[in-house]
């Protein structure tokens, strides 16, 4: 159908095919898109779970530590209370205490001590000791009573430290918990910015998916121009292979190309092929009154064997191939069918080079080159070969396949009658 069409038809489904790989290739655009935007989707929900614990939580660096710290000595307040008390009650004994008894070395130092610049300062070094002894004993004291129980406190600590452990699991590396709660802290910072940038494919597929509806509309288009270009040609291509038909003793017979095209109002994506949209059926009708029916069921071998002679004779004349090869194109035809068929076969080749297989002198005798093939058998092996008739050879030839006979006279004016058809 396309190859009668020429040009005209190669143009238009040019068109169409350029517009269908646009199309294919919008599409896979989108659903590539579409996967990313999937990953996406799931990267845009972790950061908003991630925003969100992390503005609950309100990380300061370096607390982690400050908290394990405060949880030590809020969960060792008694033993701390008892090492605090008994080092305050050693330092402060009036009887043995460190102070007295550091106290009394001065008094006893400091009667001598001007007498002997040495011992000047090993006192200078014990009131020294004894002054410091005294502010420590003071912050001693300070510290106990400052020393209290608070359960609560410890409680709202452990679970501090327990959100933050979750929260550096769910998000975090590998490092310190120190080291985690900086990096937490630091992607935070950026978390907005991050979340912009990905929520801005919605836009970009809304305008590929807006971009894919005008291209299937020029695709569609396209596939409705092919199917008329089709159409038109069809009625051409039908009528002269039926005018081809009649010159091979087929006077009643005609063909009919039909043009199967889909529903354009709901057309299927599966419908979009590389050669269009389109189904062609070509319906013979064997004699005029006759149903119309496929070619494939309604013709006999020789009526196929000449439509399809028919057939390549009309595509010839608009668009020639190099060569044509027909074996038993004539089975079933004979007498004049025959000649006809012979005589379109040498139409043809004004076109191009024809390579025809036949048993019909009535064919063979159209040939420009007539060559006979023969088998020989010596018993043991076969063998085939080919060789070139011209000339009387010919007229033999053609003699021997009218007549089966080699040397009926009366076979070789019949063959010299075939052969004069040519000329």
């Amino acid at each position: 159908m396309d190859r009668f069409g020429g040009a005209s038809v190669t143009k238009v489904l040019s068109d169409y095919r350029e517009n269908l790989r646009n199309y294919q290739d919008l599409k896979l655009r989108i659903a590539i898109f579409k996967k990313s935007m999937d990953a996406k989707d799931s990267a845009l929900a972790t950061l908003r779970e991630f925003t969100a614990l992390m503005k609950k939580l309100a990380l300061v660096s370096g607390e982690y530590g400050d908290i394990e710290a405060e949880m030590a000595r809020l969960s060792s307040v008694e033993e701390l209370r008892l090492a605090s008390e008994n080092a305050h009650a050693i330092l402060n004994d009036e009887q043995a205490g460190v102070l007295t008894s550091l106290g009394n070395v001065r008094k006893v130092l400091d009667a001598a001590r001007g007498k002997d610049a040495a011992l000047e300062a090993i006192y200078s070094a014990v009131s020294e000791s004894f002054y410091v002894l005294a502010d420590t004993n003071t912050t001693v004291a300070s510290y106990v009573q400052a020393l209290e129980a608070d359960p609560a406190r410890l409680d709202y600590l452990q679970s501090r430290k327990s959100d933050i452990n979750s929260a550096i699991k769910r998000f975090g590396g590998a490092g310190t918990h120190a080291e985690e709660v900086d990096a937490l802290i630091s992607r935070y910072a950026t978390a907005a910015e991050t979340m912009k940038d990905l929520e801005g494919g919605d836009e970009k597929l809304s305008a590929l998916e807006n971009e894919l509806l005008l291209v299937k509309k020029t695709l569609l288009a396209s596939a409705k121009k092919l199917t008329q270009v089709r159409i038109d040609f069809a009625k051409v291509l039908g009528e002269r292979v039926t005018e081809e038909i009649h010159h091979l003793s087929m006077p009643h017979t005609s063909l009919t190309v039909d043009v199967l095209s889909p529903d354009y109002s709901a057309v299927k994506e599966s419908d979009f092929t590389a050669t269009g949209c389109d189904e062609v059926a070509m319906l013979l009708c064997a004699h005029k009154g006759a149903p119309l029916v496929p070619l494939s069921k309604g013709a006999s071998g020789g009526e196929m064997s000449r439509v399809m002679l028919a057939l390549e004779v009309v595509i010839a004349a608009t668009h020639p191939v190099g060569t044509y090869v027909f074996d038993e194109v004539d089975a079933g035809v004979g007498g004049k069918a025959a000649i006809e068929v012979g005589r379109r076969l040498h139409a043809l080749s004004q076109h191009a080079q024809v390579i025809v297989v036949t048993h019909l002198p009535q064919v063979a005798a159209w040939a420009d080159s007539h060559f006979v093939v023969n088998k020989n058998n010596d018993g043991s092996v076969s063998q085939s070969d080919v060789r070139e008739v011209s000339g009387d050879e010919r007229l033999t030839e053609i003699a021997r396949m009218l007549a089966g006979l080699e040397g009926s006279q009366s076979a070789k004016e019949h063959a010299a009658e075939l052969l004069s058809l040519k000329r």
